[in-house]
């Protein structure tokens, strides 16, 4: 459990030294494997888009599978940084959660969001590891911090006693529930504020119908 007055923050592999050159290849590969895909994407168009010879490219990154790689697991690592820092003190469950809620689900309606889901999925059936490391990175992380905050919360009498690993999967289930589906088959209209609001209302209220503390 996270001592008293502590924020739960995610712990992750270090990232390797960020600079200048190095960002300026990860801009640059974004914009080429958003347009064309893993395998429509060449070093040399990447070179081109980032501003740099492909000689500098390759002292950054030796493939184009490992620039690929970079650059998915930074997209799920920052977003996984930025969304689960939960206080486990916070006695209001609900208001954390509702905050958590609505910051996770306007980063997931994100079109760029979805163009790197869509980008790993389209390259991880060659391979494989893509898919892993983008899961171990990103779903995997934020669930597991989301399980120590509602072992907190348990703990503290705030949310009956289960299994949290699931009820944190379930938790995030509910908050989008269909929506991410739907805008990665580019089905419907765009996600509104008010849609957005209501799904977390909603995805709070059922979680507390199940998960919420004995009567």
């Amino acid at each position: 459990m996270a001592a008293p007055g502590a924020t739960l923050e995610p712990s992750f592999p270090p990232m390797p030294p960020e600079s200048d050159k190095r960002r300026q290849i990860l801009d640059g590969a974004r914009r080429v494997f958003m347009g064309a895909g893993f395998d429509g994407a060449s070093m040399g168009e990447i070179a081109r888009a980032a501003g740099v010879s492909k000689g500098t490219l390759y002292v950054y990154f030796d493939s184009k599978e490992a620039l690929f790689e970079a650059l998915t697991l930074e997209e799920k690592r920052t977003l996984a940084e930025v969304l689960f820092l939960l206080d486990a003190d916070d006695p209001d469950v609900a208001a954390v959660l509702t905050r958590l809620g609505q910051t996770y689900l306007v980063e997931m309606v994100r079109p760029e969001h979805v163009a790197v889901i869509r980008m790993v999925i389209g390259a991880c059936e060659k391979f494989p590891r893509f898919g892993q490391a983008f899961f171990e990175a990103g779903p995997a992380q934020g669930v597991a911090r989301l399980t120590a905050y509602l072992d907190a919360q348990v703990a503290a009498g705030r949310l009956r006693a289960t299994d949290t690993d699931l009820a944190a999967k379930h938790f995030l289930h509910l908050c989008q529930a269909g929506l991410l589906t739907r805008l990665l088959f580019r089905a419907g209209g765009p996600v509104t504020e008010a849609e957005i609001g209501y799904r977390i209302a909603e995805a709070v209220r059922v979680f507390f119908a199940g998960y919420g503390p004995e009567q």
